[in-house]
């Protein structure tokens, strides 16, 4: 469902394309790219210099390698076009602070914690925002058992998604109706 019609007419000013991608390793491990692109469709100028319409002021990088248990093992950042070129893209090593962390304990607060301000890239701390649920997306029915519904009673736990968004809350219709065995009564409020 698209969104609704605008209410005046408008025009095209920018545009930031976020895409992440994942790979499974042979040897276990799992890379997680994402890409965050940025630009105008117009020509800019910029401090640095001129930008034809349609030519990225950022085009950057940031993968992690994790575990399945999504703990990061590696981290990589590049930076293929920025506004400042050998200024933005001067420290790539800083992303390296990621390795350590887990993508579901508390990892973007880490992320701010290690990287913020000064400490990185403005944009790809910001990108590095993808990660966790990017991640869960490319486990889902890999690495994570999602349950299909008619399989429940083969299960000791609740499929992972469950409780983890609106729709599918517990206590809701869509798991009643798609997981029936883990459905839960709402409490009374009497």
């Amino acid at each position: 469902m698209p969104l609704p019609d605008p209410k005046t007419s408008r025009a095209m000013r920018h545009v930031r394309s976020i895409s992440a991608q994942a790979f499974e390793r042979e040897d276990g491990l799992w890379d997680i790219e994402a890409r965050l692109t940025d630009t105008k469709p117009r020509p800019i100028v910029l401090a640095s210099g001129a930008r034809a319409a349609g030519e990225p002021v950022h085009d950057l990088w940031l993968r992690v390698t994790v575990d399945t248990a999504l703990n990061i093992v590696d981290a990589a950042a590049a930076s293929d076009a920025t506004p400042y070129p050998t200024h933005c893209d001067s420290f790539p090593d800083a992303y390296k602070r990621l390795v350590g962390l887990n993508l579901l304990r508390g990892f973007r607060h880490a992320v701010r914690e290690r990287l913020a301000g000064v400490a990185g890239c403005t944009h790809l701390t910001e990108l590095a925002g993808v990660l966790p649920t990017a991640t869960i997306q490319a486990f889902a029915g890999d690495v994570m058992p999602t349950g299909d519904g008619q399989h429940d009673d083969e299960q000791s736990q609740p499929p992972f998604q469950l409780d983890r968004c609106r729709a599918l809350r517990r206590d809701g219709p869509a798991v009643a109706k798609y997981y029936p065995r883990w459905v839960i009564k709402p409490l009374d409020p009497t």
